[in-house]
C-alpha cells in the first residue's frame, strides 16, 4: 500500500491524531490556507456536506421553512440592541472597520449568528396577525474568532443552517422547538445514523437572548461531546429589542414570540467521519456518499482489458439509470491500492470485475463497513445494492448505539465522577441544580460541564446530589465537550 494512503493512529488511542490524518488523507480539507481557522473545504468533503444540507432543507422545507439569504455584515448597532446577546457573542466577533484606505462611518461585524439580521427586517415585515407564523431559514457559513481551532470540530469560519421563526403564542413557539429536535432526529439519526440525546441546557449555559436551549450532543471516540444541533425558545426578548409587533386577532398591538434553530453542519460532519469511521478511513453511509458503488477492474492480461471495460460500462450505466452514484476506477495502480484508497474516502460498496465476473454474468461486492464479500448475478444486482445499502445504515446505527451507550456512567460519587471523566466517558448524575456545583464540577474535571436534562427523560433522580450531597433535583449528564 502506498504510505500516503496509510492511516497510522488508531481512532480508539490517539482520537486527534486519527481525526486530523483521516482530513487531510481522505481529502476533506486543506490546512495550508495560511489564516488560523479557515480551511479549504476539498471537493470530497464538500459533496458530503452537499448532501447533508439537502437532507437538512429538505426537512425543514417539508414543515413549512421558506429560504432565503442575509448579508454576511451586521451592523454593530443591530448587535448592541439585545444586551444579554451581545455579551455573549461581541467577544468573538469579527470586525470590518475600513473600506480600502477609507475607514466606516459605522462598524460592521462579520455574522457570529444572524439574530440581530433577521429580526431588524422582521419588524418591518410583520404587520398582523396574518403575517404569522414567519418561518425562514438560510444555508451560510458564519464567523467567530475562537482561539483553538479543529477542521468541522470549531472554526473560525464553519457552516450551518439557521431558522428563525416568529409566533403569534408561547405555545407555538414551544411546538417549533420539537419540531426542530424532531427534524434533527429524522436526519441525524434515521439517515446517517448518528446518535444523540437533546438536553436542556442549564440556565447559565443556554444561548445568549434565550429563555432556554435545548442542544444535541454526541459522543466522538475520546469521549467529549460534540453539539450538533441547537434550538432556542427565545420567548419576546428580541421581538422587543427589535420592535417586532403584530396586530393581533383581537385588535391589540403584542410582541411575537420567536424561535431560532441552528442544525450544526460542520458539527455533523464532524459526527460521521468520528462515529462511523475506522482505523483504515471513512465509512459513509448510503444516503450521503458522493460515490456510492467504486467498480474495480481487475486485469491479468491484455487479452482481459476489452471484455472487462465492456462489463464495468455495462455495470456503470444500469446503476446509473436507477440513480445510483458510482464510477469506474481506471487508474494506471493496482487493484490493491485502489482498495485502500476507497476505503479512505469511505465508499458504502466495491464491485471487482475480473474475466471471470465479465464471462459469467456476475460481480463480486465487498461491503466497506464489514469487510464481507458477496458474489450477485447480474440480474439481482440492482435489488441487492439498495438491499445492502439500507443493511449497512442498519449495522453503522447499531455500532453507533452500542458505543454511545456504553460511554454513559451511573455515577453517585464526587471521586467516581472525577474518575469517569478523566478516562474519557459521559457521567450520568444525580444533581441539586446549583451553577456552584457545576462550576466545581467543572474545575475538579478539567473541563467537565453539566450538559443538562434530557428532553423527555422519565429519570427521576434519587437520594442526594453526588457532588455536594444536598437533596438532588434532576438526573443530568456531565462531560467535556469540544
Amino acid at each position: 500500500m502506498s504510505e500516503q494512503l496509510g492511516i497510522k493512529a488508531k481512532k480508539l488511542e490517539n482520537f486527534s491524531e486519527w481525526f486530523s490524518e483521516v482530513c487531510q488523507k481522505a481529502g476533506l480539507v486543506d490546512l495550508r490556507y495560511n489564516v488560523q481557522g479557515f480551511v479549504v473545504h476539498k471537493p470530497w468533503a464538500m459533496r458530503v456536506i452537499k448532501k447533508i444540507y439537502e437532507l437538512l432543507e429538505k426537512e425543514l422545507e417539508a414543515k413549512g421553512h421558506e429560504p432565503v439569504l442575509f448579508p454576511v455584515v451586521i451592523p454593530e448597532e443591530n448587535l448592541e440592541k439585545e444586551k444579554e446577546h451581545v455579551e455573549g457573542f461581541k467577544p468573538e466577533v469579527f470586525w470590518i472597520t475600513q473600506a480600502g484606505d477609507n475607514p466606516l462611518e459605522k462598524k460592521l461585524a462579520l455574522r457570529p449568528t444572524s439574530e440581530t439580521a433577521f429580526y431588524q427586517m422582521y419588524s418591518l415585515w410583520i404587520r398582523s396577525w396574518r403575517d404569522l407564523p414567519l418561518k425562514l431559514y438560510q444555508s451560510v457559513a458564519v464567523y467567530r474568532y475562537e482561539s483553538t481551532t479543529k477542521p468541522f470540530l470549531r472554526g473560525r469560519e464553519f457552516l450551518w443552517i439557521e431558522s428563525h421563526d416568529a409566533f403569534e403564542t408561547h405555545e407555538e413557539a414551544l411546538k417549533q422547538t420539537r419540531e426542530d429536535m424532531e427534524v434533527c432526529k429524522k436526519v441525524v439519526w434515521e439517515k446517517l445514523g448518528v446518535p444523540f440525546l437533546f438536553f436542556r441546557r442549564p440556565k447559565w449555559d443556554k444561548f445568549a437572548g434565550a429563555l432556554d436551549t435545548y442542544a444535541a450532543d454526541t459522543i466522538m471516540p475520546d469521549g467529549k461531546v460534540n453539539q450538533i444541533s441547537s434550538t432556542h425558545d427565545l420567548g419576546q426578548n428580541f421581538a422587543k429589542a427589535f420592535n417586532i409587533k403584530f396586530l393581533s386577532r383581537e385588535g391589540k398591538k403584542e410582541y411575537v414570540w420567536q424561535t431560532c434553530f441552528g442544525p450544526g453542519v460542520w458539527r455533523i460532519m464532524a459526527a460521521l467521519i468520528s462515529v462511523h469511521g475506522d482505523d483504515k478511513g471513512l465509512i459513509l453511509p448510503f444516503e450521503v456518499a458522493p460515490i456510492q458503488v467504486i467498480l474495480i477492474p481487475i486485469i491479468f492480461s491484455d487479452e482481459d482489458v476489452e471484455k472487462i471495460k465492456e462489463k464495468c460500462d455495462y455495470v456503470e450505466k444500469l446503476l446509473k439509470e436507477k440513480g445510483i452514484r458510482c464510477k469506474t476506477d481506471w487508474r494506471e495502480e493496482t487493484p490493491g491500492w485502489k482498495f485502500n484508497d476507497w476505503e479512505l474516502k469511505g465508499v458504502p460498496l466495491r464491485i471487482e470485475i475480473g474475466p471471470r465476473e465479465a464471462m459469467e454474468g456476475y460481480v463480486t461486492i465487498t461491503r466497506r463497513d464489514t469487510g464481507e464479500r458477496v458474489q450477485v448475478k447480474d440480474d439481482k444486482l440492482i435489488e441487492e445494492i439498495e438491499k445492502l445499502g439500507e443493511d449497512i445504515l442498519k449495522n453503522l446505527k447499531k455500532r453507533a448505539k452500542k458505543f454511545f451507550e456504553e460511554r454513559i456512567v451511573e455515577v453517585s460519587t464526587k471521586e467516581f465522577l472525577i474518575k469517569v471523566i478523566k478516562e474519557g466517558k459521559v457521567a450520568k448524575i444525580n444533581f441539586c441544580g446549583r451553577e456552584e456545583c457545576a462550576m466545581e464540577i467543572k474545575e475538579a474535571t478539567n473541563g467537565g460541564k453539566v450538559r443538562g436534562v434530557v428532553v423527555d427523560s422519565k429519570e427521576k433522580p434519587t437520594g442526594k446530589c453526588a457532588w455536594c450531597g444536598r437533596e438532588a433535583k434532576e438526573v443530568v449528564y456531565v462531560a467535556k465537550a469540544y
